[in-house]
């Protein structure tokens, strides 16, 4: 089979997985973008997390061009990325019991705004706690993952439950068990994971909806243009003297 079947068979994959969860999606993208302005419009702010690949998705909508400028990333050291060595210290701290309560308690988070958080299986501690421990606080929660994981895999977390179950709003990114979409005769191991193309398309698909509910109610999104375009780097200064109490990563 030569490479470029290959090639063509992953996009195939990931442009069938893109056009499902917009079809079967769609009301819980709409009102997960909704949850977004509303938060917006009421003074809150909005926060992302994400362990592993997972944090990709989160990162790619923290302080981006066409992003809400008022996305910030929850970060976790160890765990926001392979950058970490060994890389294989994200993975085990993922399943740390508690780690997610020290997190939360030194974090500005607070009631009233609105924390994403991405895992692929949701079945980890950290994530199943971050969820449990943010909703108690009165933070509204987006949870995005795949709901198959939670009838193929055993939770990891005490109570037996998964990042689905402690979501305001779940968006199920529908990627099988084991993030693989290719298969060969000649290779033993399924390969081809499409889970960050999916990931990073409904949370940007949420952003959108955010915005266009935003202008809808006569306000303006705090967004960021490109720092590379003529004029952005003077936008993004209004924008963030405006915001500015509620952006973090300036900090």
């Amino acid at each position: 089979m030569s490479d470029r079947k290959l090639a063509g068979q992953f996009f195939d994959a990931a442009i069938g997985l893109l056009q499902q969860v917009r079809d079967e999606d769609a009301g819980d993208i709409e009102a997960a973008g909704t949850l977004i302005a509303d938060t917006v419009a009421g003074g809150g702010r909005l926060f992302a997390f994400g362990a592993g690949h997972s944090s990709l998705a989160a990162q790619d909508v923290v302080y981006r061009a066409g992003g809400l400028a008022l996305m910030n990333l929850l970060a976790v050291p160890g765990v926001v990325g392979v950058d970490v060595m060994p890389a294989t210290l994200g993975s085990a701290l993922e399943r740390v019991d508690g780690l997610a309560s020290a997190v939360l308690d030194s974090s500005p988070l607070r009631a009233g705004d609105v924390l994403v958080i991405i895992s692929l299986s949701g079945r980890n501690a950290l994530p199943v706690e971050m969820a449990m421990n943010a909703r108690a606080l009165g933070v509204k929660v987006i949870g995005v993952t795949s709901v198959a994981y939670a009838s193929e895999t055993k939770s990891r977390h005490v109570s037996g439950t998964y990042l689905k179950d402690h979501c305001d709003i779940v968006l199920d990114s529908k990627i099988a068990v084991g993030d693989a979409e290719l298969t060969l005769d000649t290779i033993e191991a399924p390969f081809a994971p499409a889970s960050t193309v999916v990931t990073t398309a409904l949370l940007q698909a949420v952003m959108a909806t955010a915005a266009g509910a935003l202008a809808d109610r006569g306000i303006e999104p705090p967004l960021l243009r490109s720092g590379n375009v003529d004029g952005g780097h003077e936008w993004n200064g209004r924008v963030m003297t405006e915001y500015g109490d509620r952006i973090f990563y300036r900090r």
